[in-house]
């Protein structure tokens, strides 16, 4: 019997649960004003995913799927990537959507049912929120594929959880990615639970990021409430992709804080334990206490920062909530080229106030 093939799959982590330094710091680590515009990004998104919360509450929007104590994966994300890449999200992509430029009351309108919220006027070639699981995977791969051909410079990257690693369409992506070595970045938000299904119930793998191996790519696993770890992760499967190296899978390590959505109450099948144990790895005070500890932020800023946040989401609240109802329809407009006669008729109805009993 002979050993046909042995792997490896390397973990990436600078910052502990407190903040301080556990192996030497890549040179982000020295960037006081990159971190702090990491960090605002991340506050600002937290800002904005409470309020989106409330609103649900209040019966303002439908429902939302908060990405409480995952922030640092969305800023990165967005940091790394250039304006003519293209990012396909699943609906856990808050902070990535905002920091490529969707504006908070296009991300509103969505959730409040209105589609014309994903007609970003900001990445128009950035894909929608995707609520299927893991068919954004499959797009991604194709996106990849036409930079490829066209021999664009240009990189696709497409956003999961840790459930859909046990989708088809997943293992399908990455087949084709790693067969035609496209220039794709596959991010899963490992952030332990698909909905009530926990990880260790999920996939028998020791790590998500082993499954690149069988599909040929590059497999990397990484502290995803690490700013200093994603963001040199991250920007390494970029570039990598970018320059013709093939496509890579990132597992970020991270936990979800909130419920799946508003539509889910985690406490039936968490223990409260668990999930406070892991609100002391959360990454917006990991990165706050790192930066305190560099004498770069006080409270004085922390203060100013959480105010100036909160005016921003309430303007955009307000924006949202003057935006005119979309016509009935506007539930045509975006079906076909050409309705079908069925559909006209249908259409003609609605326009005329009338419908069919």
């Amino acid at each position: 019997m002979t050993v046909v093939a042995r792997f490896e799959i390397h973990g990436v982590r600078y910052l502990d649960a407190a903040g301080h330094p556990c192996a030497e710091l890549p040179p982000l680590g020295r960037d006081r004003e990159h971190l702090v515009a990491l960090y605002r990004a991340m506050v600002q998104a937290r800002s904005f995913d409470a309020k989106a919360v409330v609103l649900q509450r209040t019966g303002r929007i439908g429902t939302y799927a908060s990405a409480l104590g995952q922030e640092a994966i969305g800023v990165c994300i967005a940091d790394v990537l250039r304006a003519e890449d293209v990012l396909l999200p699943s609906y856990r992509e808050t902070a990535a959507m905002l920091g490529r430029g969707v504006h908070m009351d296009e991300l509103l309108l969505y959730w409040g049912g209105d589609e014309r919220g994903m007609d970003f006027a900001g990445p128009r070639e950035d894909f929608p929120i995707c609520v299927p699981i893991a068919t954004q995977l499959t797009h991604a791969a194709g996106v990849a594929a036409a930079f490829q051909y066209r021999g664009e410079a240009r990189v696709a990257l497409a956003v999961c959880g840790d459930g859909a690693t046990s989708q088809g369409d997943f293992y399908a992506a990455l087949n084709l990615a790693g067969a035609w070595r496209l220039p794709l970045v596959v991010v899963v938000n490992n952030n332990q639970w698909a909905i009530s299904v926990p990880r260790s119930a999920q996939s028998g793998t020791e790590t998500l990021a082993q499954k690149a191996l069988a599909a040929g790519i590059t497999g990397v696993q990484c502290d995803g409430n690490d700013v200093l770890a994603l963001h040199e992760t991250l920007a390494a499967a970029v570039a990598r992709a970018r320059e013709g190296g093939g496509a890579t899978l990132v597992e970020a390590l991270s936990y979800r804080l909130g419920d799946h959505t508003t539509a889910d109450d985690a406490s039936r099948y968490r223990d409260p334990d668990e999930v406070e144990a892991r609100r002391q790895e959360e990454p917006v005070v990991r990165l706050r206490r790192y930066l305190h500890a560099q004498g770069w932020w006080d409270a004085g800023v922390e203060e100013a920062l959480k105010a100036d946040c909160a005016a921003t989401v309430d303007a955009a609240v307000a924006r949202y909530e003057a935006t005119p109802p979309p016509a009935p329809t506007a539930m045509f407009d975006h079906l076909y080229a050409r309705l079908p006669a069925a559909l006209a008729a249908q259409r003609a109805a609605a326009a005329a106030g009338g419908g069919h009993g």
